[in-house]
């Protein structure tokens, strides 16, 4: 379907779906911490994905949506490899050991890196001076939230304002390590390969992706997504001395929540969006969604921010706010164009 040939859509309808994205997505960086505070974290990703997957599935099932084309599938789990197993399970993981303010930060670097990696694009986007300013102005915010761990670790001394963070989840690997300075720049850089891992996964959908059904690609992703996390479980070592009798009713709460607004409804919004709204307007999220979480992790979680990192967030905000200048302008002048034309 081209831009110009858009469903019509109610007005109330699009701002229901897009407070969805706004707020959901901003809110599962604190449940997931909520949830890994009881499930071990490859546990949980594996219970989430595999749930929600066969829930949407089924559902298109029920619709009479064609699921086994092995054409369609494939690509649908390249995908969710990179973006719910790496991009999302790292996520999962460093939450043991991060704040989810500073996870939440960290992961809105994620339209830089989308630029980076679109190399059918490259002559585009790097012909543009708001992206390169905005490219620019990203790796100094980047380089900001890392300050506050690094310069300590450089000149050997610990930071004052930044105690060692105990871990979320009782299940943490080597908390020792990790709760440490050097493990969370450590952890910090991990999260940041995710970060990249989601940009490249959503390339790849974005040029790979087959079929006409974006509910049924997504069921397979996260179907997929979910058997690979129960294999590192074991791996991992969390399933052993793990008792489902220990799990507290906040943590299935949590894990609840994020099988149904979380995955279902905030991806269907998504999509959604994607059909009635240009893709310069829906990846707007990627402004709304750290400033959740760091909400929610302040009033909730009883987190703290340096000055740091409030400072590297506005920078990582304003860097893809100007890269995606230019697609507001592009947009703007066709519209005109269209209007002209007309």
């Amino acid at each position: 379907m081209s831009n110009s040939q858009k469903p019509v859509a109610s007005t109330l309808m699009v701002v229901i779906a897009f407070a969805i994205v706004y707020i959901v997505w901003g809110s599962t960086y604190f449940f997931i911490r909520m949830s890994i505070e009881h499930i071990p974290p490859m546990l949980m990703g594996a219970l989430r994905f595999m749930t929600a997957g066969l829930l949407l599935l089924l559902w298109c099932a029920v619709r009479g949506e064609r699921l086994f084309i092995w054409r369609n599938i494939r690509p649908a789990i390249v995908s969710g490899v990179l973006l719910l197993c790496t991009g999302n399970g790292v996520l999962i993981w460093s939450e043991q050991y991060l704040t989810t303010s500073l996870a939440a930060i960290l992961l809105a670097s994620g339209p830089i890196w989308f630029v980076l990696l679109d190399r059918r694009n490259w002559g585009e986007n790097l012909r543009s001076k708001e992206t390169i300013t905005g490219l620019m102005i990203g790796i100094v915010g980047v380089v900001l939230l890392f300050g506050d761990r690094l310069l300590p670790g450089l000149f050997g001394s610990p930071h004052p304002s930044i105690p060692p963070a105990a871990p979320a989840s009782s299940h943490a690997t080597t908390p020792s390590f990790f709760a440490s300075g050097n493990g969370q720049l450590v952890a910090m850089g991990i999260l940041l390969l995710g970060s990249i891992s989601w940009a490249a996964g959503s390339i790849y959908s974005k040029y790979h992706s087959k079929g006409d059904s974006h509910s049924v690609s997504a069921g397979w992703q996260m179907l997929a997504a979910g058997l690979i996390f129960l294999p590192a479980a074991w791996v991992s070592g969390e399933t052993r001395g793990f008792h489902w009798t220990d799990v507290a009713m906040s943590s299935w709460l949590s894990l609840i929540y994020l099988i149904t607004l979380g995955s279902l409804a905030g991806y269907s919004a998504f999509v959604w969006l994607l059909q009635v709204r240009s893709p310069t307007q829906v990846s707007t999220h990627a402004y709304i969604n750290p400033v959740v979480a760091v909400l929610l992790g302040t009033l909730f979680a009883g987190e703290q921010m340096s000055v740091s990192q409030v400072l590297g967030l506005t920078v990582i905000l304003v860097s893809v706010l100007l890269i995606n200048l230019a697609k507001y302008r592009k947009a703007a002048s066709a519209r005109l164009r269209s209007a002209e034309a007309a």
